[in-house]
Formats: C-alpha cells, sequence, structure tokens
C-alpha cells in the first residue's frame, strides 16, 4: 500500500469508483466500526455487528471492506491523511516566547490526532509490528513527514548556529517523534500518577523547544 486515498479515489471490492452516496455508506460503516474498535478489540468484532449498528445489510459491508480487519485498515489510512495538516505547524516561528507557544500547538495537535483516532492508530502500530506490511506502510506513511519536518528545523537551527552541530537532525527529530507518539498513545494511563495532559503538553513542548533552538523554557518564557 502507497500514499492513501483522498474520497475522490476510493473504489469498492469489485474496483469500481465509489459515487457520493456509496461514500457515505462507507463512511456510516467506518465511524461505526471505530465507535466498536474504542469498546473492545479488534478480535471480537465481527461483520454481523458493524452491520447492525450502522442499519446496514452485512452483503453491503462486504461490497466496501474484505473483512472488518480491512476496516480497521481504513480507518488508520483516514487518519494518516491528517497528518500534513500537523507537520505544517513546523512552519511557526521557534524563538522566544513564540517558539513555546509554537512547540505547544503542535504538542497539543498531536495529542488532539491520537484521542481522535485512537483504537485505528493502535491497531495499526500493533498490526505494524507483527509484521503487517499494510499497515507498516500506513505508519510509515505518517511518521515519515513528522521526522523529516522535525529534523529539517534541527538542520536549520544548526546552520544559525543555535544548535549543536554534534546532534544527527534524523536521529533527533526520531527522538521527538517518538516521544509525541508514546505519550500521545498512553497519556490517558498517565493521570493515574497524576500526570495530566496538559501536564504532558507542557513537557513535550519544553523538549522540543530545548532540541529545536537549544533555548530552554523558562528562558522562552
Amino acid at each position: 500500500m502507497g500514499t492513501p486515498k483522498a474520497e475522490s479515489q476510493l473504489l469498492a471490492q469489485k474496483g469500481r469508483p465509489l459515487g457520493p452516496r456509496a461514500v457515505r455508506t462507507r463512511n456510516r460503516l467506518l465511524e461505526t466500526t471505530a465507535q466498536l474498535l474504542a469498546e473492545r478489540s479488534l478480535l471480537e468484532i465481527t461483520v454481523a455487528e458493524i452491520a447492525r449498528h450502522a442499519k446496514i445489510s452485512p452483503g453491503t459491508f462486504y461490497h466496501y471492506f474484505a473483512d472488518v480487519e480491512e476496516a480497521a485498515l481504513a480507518l488508520a489510512e483516514r487518519a494518516t491523511l491528517e497528518m500534513p495538516d500537523l507537520v505544517a505547524l513546523f512552519e511557526g516561528p521557534w524563538r522566544g516566547r513564540d517558539g513555546i507557544d509554537t512547540a505547544r500547538e503542535i504538542a497539543s495537535a498531536f495529542f488532539d490526532h491520537w484521542d481522535a483516532h485512537h483504537a485505528a492508530l493502535r491497531i495499526r502500530n500493533f498490526s505494524a509490528e507483527r509484521g503487517d506490511e499494510r499497515f507498516a506502510a500506513l505508519r510509515r506513511a505518517a511518521f515519515a513527514p513528522l521526522l523529516l519536518g522535525l529534523a529539517e528545523r534541527i538542520a536549520s537551527a544548526q546552520q544559525a548556529g543555535r544548535v549543536s552541530k554534534s546532534l544527527h537532525p534524523i536521529a533527533a527529530a526520531a527522538a521527538l517523534a517518538s516521544m509525541l507518539e508514546r505519550l500521545a498513545t498512553y497519556h490517558a494511563e498517565l493521570e493515574k500518577y497524576g500526570v495530566g495532559r496538559d501536564d504532558l503538553i507542557e513537557t513535550c513542548a519544553a523538549i522540543m523547544v530545548r532540541t529545536l533552538s537549544a533555548q530552554s523554557a523558562a528562558t522562552a518564557l
């Protein structure tokens, strides 16, 4: 699987392009699948259950997806389409108070992205780690612009003399991207330890500012 498809590129199982009504039906099936995945694991959900909740026949489901896993893949694909909007935030200013505000905006947007697509993204990552190339390709498609966007900002700061050239831009970017993804994935569980979402966003922002501009959050404020 390559680049995620926009709605205008969607096809039925038999390869026919989907019209507006068919796209709406497909979206209803995906929304129902997402709701069920938020409650239970992928293996516990059946096509019949999705169809019943969506008030659509199981036969109609198979017009769009081969199985529940393929519907989950489509949900992860939909989430991947949002990544360029998030990466565009890297173009914001990175010095002084504006820098910490940019970092907070990025961290908050990333957490929002994960909260909106939590079930699909966890399935994507789990399936990718198990070796499913379809999900692995989607994870790479989502991770690459994030990685390259951060690396570009780090390299730019190095050229301006603000960040040590001992840092490899890609390695540093991978560390930041992994931090964002991991904390966004499990931030609800960290609340058991008295760590709120805002605390994690502030922490991510401070680390990003320090890495991308060699400026502490305290200095930025």
